[in-house]
């Protein structure tokens, strides 16, 4: 498994934090939640000379107040007065587009630099966030927005710089990794998800998540980095993984596979292709292999073919690596890679086999009316699989297929979705190959 390594570039000679050999880089840190707490233990017990925590920002700050981080640091909840401060640096670990978004302006427009995990901030807005920290003469770093503790952005800002990158495609979310993983064993939806609730793996409301809006913002940012093409982050479409079901698993096994929730992105002859949402993979895929609250980010080159980043990309400290890499990258002068990019939309679709799982009350002629609604779509099916034991007034079944366009089978099933037989919504899952 390669290793991507974060290298220092000198900065200019008019850079605010090139004389760092006086002291040491002051740090503020916003947000004392797992991230930031992880962060602040780093600093504490690591003790590098290039760094000093300085302040700790955060809501109702009494009740977060420890005891093992030095005696001059700073707890406050006035925003304003670290803002204010003498840092150096603003390390922003609140997360969301507000109001952390105008904490980062605010640090960047006095020429301060930033440090954020925040990708949903950095997918919307990372492009003028960069132009006004370069115009201010301050950086913005965020190593830790994609995949936690895997040196996924540095890799591709600087490892994989020199080639062309054609396609990308990963798991981006803990949370949905850990509950299918656990599925893939024989557990239902509902049962693992509170599972992970407990662990403390997937909020109260796992929305954001399990709908895949998490990984399409990480998506969009490894689309600029990788693909070099600026894209809304609402134009990826994201699948939820709630309607998949053990059966699925079931079925999924049969075909040499398992699910994950993918987000895979392609640019061809120009043509710019991104999708979020659970998927078949291929049990000899790298991607099958992830498990629990694991990440993975498979990049294909043209020239380099692929590379495979793995690891632990979610939770408390392996973020916290990524976020005091970043730190010790500026206080030794490093600044971002500028990555050249344009902006960019979305013009066409995958065209991919697909998974279709119906659940019917059965009755003579179900598949012949599916078979008719593809083949008015010009879909050829691959395979029909039926597994005994189920009741008939409650029986799943499986159509596989060939490659096609997911709006084409769209088509396709908007004709046979209202037969009375239909018990809920059919299920279509992309079968990444």
């Amino acid at each position: 498994m390669p290793n991507a390594q974060q290298s220092a570039s000198p900065s200019t000679s008019n850079s605010p934090l090139r004389p760092r050999l006086q002291r040491p880089l002051r740090i503020a840190l916003f947000g004392f939640g797992t991230v930031g707490s992880s962060v602040a233990r780093i600093l504490a017990e690591s003790k590098p000379r290039e760094l000093e925590l300085t302040h700790i920002f955060n809501r109702r700050v009494a009740r977060k107040r420890v005891d093992w981080t030095p005696s001059s640091v700073l707890w406050s909840e006035d925003a304003e007065a670290v803002l204010a401060s003498d840092a150096d640096v603003i390390v922003e670990l609140v997360g969301g587009l507000d109001p952390a978004g105008a904490w980062v302006r605010r640090a960047l427009e006095s020429g301060k630099s930033v440090v954020t995990a925040n990708k949903k901030l950095i997918a919307y807005h990372g492009v003028n966030l960069e132009r006004l920290a370069a115009a201010q003469g301050g950086h913005i770093k965020y190593g830790a927005a994609v995949a936690g503790g895997i040196p996924v952005i540095p890799g591709l800002e600087q490892g994989l710089a020199g080639d062309r990158i054609e396609r990308i495609e990963g798991i981006l979310n803990g949370t949905c990794n850990f509950i299918l993983s656990k599925m893939q064993e024989g557990s239902e939806y509902g049962t693992v998800l509170a599972e992970a609730q407990t662990r403390g793996y997937a909020e109260a409301d796992p929305t954001e998540d399990v709908c895949g809006f998490d990984a399409r913002a990480k998506l969009a940012i490894l689309m600029r980095l990788a693909l070099r093409v600026q894209v809304d982050p609402d134009e990826i479409v994201p699948r939820s993984i709630t309607a998949v079901a053990a059966v699925d698993f079931s079925y999924a096994r049969d075909l040499g596979c398992t699910i994950r929730q993918v987000a895979r992105a392609q640019q061809s002859n120009g043509d710019l292709a991104a999708t979020v949402g659970p998927m078949l993979v291929d049990l000899r895929s790298p991607l099958a292999w992830s498990q629990g609250t694991e990440n993975m980010v498979i990049v294909r080159g043209h020239y380099c073919g692929e590379v495979v980043f793995s690891g632990h990309g979610a939770g408390g400290h392996p973020t916290a690596v990524a976020v005091v890499s970043d730190l010790l990258a500026l206080a030794h002068g490093s600044r971002r890679v500028e990555v050249s990019s344009a902006p960019a939309h979305l013009g066409t679709e995958f065209e991919v086999p697909h998974y279709i799982r119906f659940l019917v009350a059965d009755r003579p002629g179900i598949v012949a009316a599916i078979t008719g609604a593809l083949a008015s779509q010009q879909i050829n099916i691959r395979a029909i699989l039926q597994k005994p034991g189920y009741p008939a007034n409650a029986l799943p079944f499986v159509v596989t297929v060939e490659p096609c366009k997911t709006s084409a089978l769209k088509r396709a099933l908007a004709q046979v979705r209202g037969m009375d037989c239909m018990l809920v919504e059919p299920l279509d899952l992309q079968i990444l190959e």
